[in-house]
Formats: structure tokens, C-alpha cells, sequence
């Protein structure tokens, strides 16, 4: 008798599972520990204040970029292990601060016998530890190149349609069920793994992710303290479902 494929859930970690962007706690405890020097840092703190202030809709992408282009400017050279502990270090501290509607539809899904995959833009060394702690059946991730034990530069970023392209790898590696396939993100960076499931779940979408959530039908979900907001499409419309309060 045939085994029964298993339906494949794919979520996002960065604001998605995890209420903070892990790649970006990197980079502070780099500071701390005098891998970055605190002066160009104040730059990128500057810019994540114009963000948190909402200086303009493209603040976050300007904090976010001048970010990265100093970590990988301060990471070349970097021993690798010490590169791992401070990720390790990192999700140590953010573990357990996630998002209740993802954290418990991982649960239900895992009970339903679901396939769980994370597949994330942050690098596979705090991706792998999330994987870990929360049970996922596999994850595609970012990565770096590593000779002689030192950081030399980035290998490999997973984003748009290279997030699609390794979806397609798990779902052919674990032969799994796509007619019931749910997938859950919170940027544009996102919208390739939501377009390629049954259910799209757009969770504090960004305004690019919304915009486009909305063309399509795809269900919103917004988390405020401790309610949960479902925004269903019915016939044309948003209509607000039962929230989950915790």
C-alpha cells in the first residue's frame, strides 16, 4: 500500500516566528564584544531610529541595508567560531520571543502531521538553532564561505526567487503533498514562498507584502499584544474572523 505524501508548511523566522530580526541582534552583540567598532555603528543606529520613528516608508530598508553592509564589511577575517557563538548567543536570548500565532500553528501543524520548513534570508548559523528548538523538518537559510577557519565573505543569500528554488528542493527531497501546502511570511521578500502554496498567510505584512497580499486574495494576520487579527477573503472582500487572544 502507497505511503500518503505529508502536507509541507514553509514559514519565514525573522518577524514571522521570531518578534525580532535576528541578523540584527548579530550585529549589536558584535559591538558589544569590539568585532565592530561602535563608531560606524552609530550610523546604522541612526537609521534604525529614523525607521522606528518612521521617518519615511523606506527607513526600515535603509537601516536594514546599511546594517548588512557593515556586518559583512567587519565579519571578513572573523574566526568562524566565533562568528557561531555569538549566533549561538543570539538566538539563546531570542528563542523564546516569537509570535503566538506562528509558534502555535507550528504545534497544530506538527500534530496534523504536517511537514514544517523554515526557510529565512538569515544565515544558517542562527537558522539551523531556531530549526532546532522548534522542530522544523528542514530549512534553507543564507550562508557564508569559510577557508582556514575565517569568514571571507558571502556565499550564498537566500532571498525572492532563490527562497522559491529551495522550496522546490524540500518539496522534491521529502516528496511532499503540495495540494494542501500553507506558507507564512511578513515581507516582499516572502511573496515567492507564499505564491508557490495552497494558503498564503501574510503575518504583519510589510506595506509591499500587504499590497500584493491583497491582489491576490491571500489571508492577513496581524498580532497586537495579545490578540490576534485574521483577515479572511470572502467573495471579494476582507472580512474580520474570530480574534485568538491569549
Amino acid at each position: 500500500m502507497p505511503t500518503l505524501k505529508r502536507p509541507y508548511a514553509v514559514f519565514d523566522i525573522d518577524g514571522t516566528l521570531i518578534r525580532w530580526q535576528l541578523y540584527h541582534a548579530v550585529a549589536d552583540t558584535m559591538v558589544k564584544r569590539s568585532i565592530i567598532n561602535p563608531k560606524p555603528y552609530k550610523k546604522v543606529l541612526a537609521a534604525r531610529s529614523n525607521w522606528k520613528n518612521r521617518q519615511s516608508e523606506n527607513s526600515f530598508n535603509e537601516y536594514e541595508s546599511a546594517l548588512i553592509k557593515l556586518i559583512e564589511k567587519n565579519i571578513l577575517g572573523l574566526d568562524y567560531d566565533v562568528f557561531c557563538q555569538v549566533c549561538a548567543d543570539v538566538v539563546k536570548k531570542y528563542e523564546n520571543q516569537v509570535y503566538t500565532f506562528t509558534r502555535d500553528l507550528i504545534t497544530e501543524l506538527k500534530a496534523n502531521n504536517y511537514l514544517i520548513f523554515a526557510i529565512s534570508a538569515s544565515p544558517t548559523e542562527l537558522v539551523s538553532l531556531v530549526a532546532d528548538r522548534y522542530g522544523f523538518d528542514a530549512y534553507g537559510a543564507s550562508s557564508f564561505k569559510v577557508s582556514d577557519g575565517k569568514l571571507i565573505g558571502r556565499e550564498n543569500l537566500l532571498l525572492g526567487e532563490a527562497k522559491r528554488q529551495h522550496l522546490n528542493q524540500l518539496i522534491i527531497q521529502y516528496d511532499a503533498d503540495t495540494e494542501n501546502s500553507i506558507a507564512v511570511g511578513d515581507t516582499e521578500g516572502d511573496i515567492e514562498l507564499l505564491s508557490r502554496a495552497t494558503t498564503a498567510i501574510a503575518f504583519n505584512p510589510s506595506r509591499g507584502l500587504f499590497d500584493h497580499a491583497i491582489t491576490k486574495g491571500w489571508d492577513v494576520v496581524v498580532e497586537r499584544k495579545n490578540v490576534v487579527y485574521q483577515l479572511k477573503y470572502n467573495y471579494g472582500q476582507y472580512i474580520l474572523a474570530p480574534p485568538r487572544i491569549k
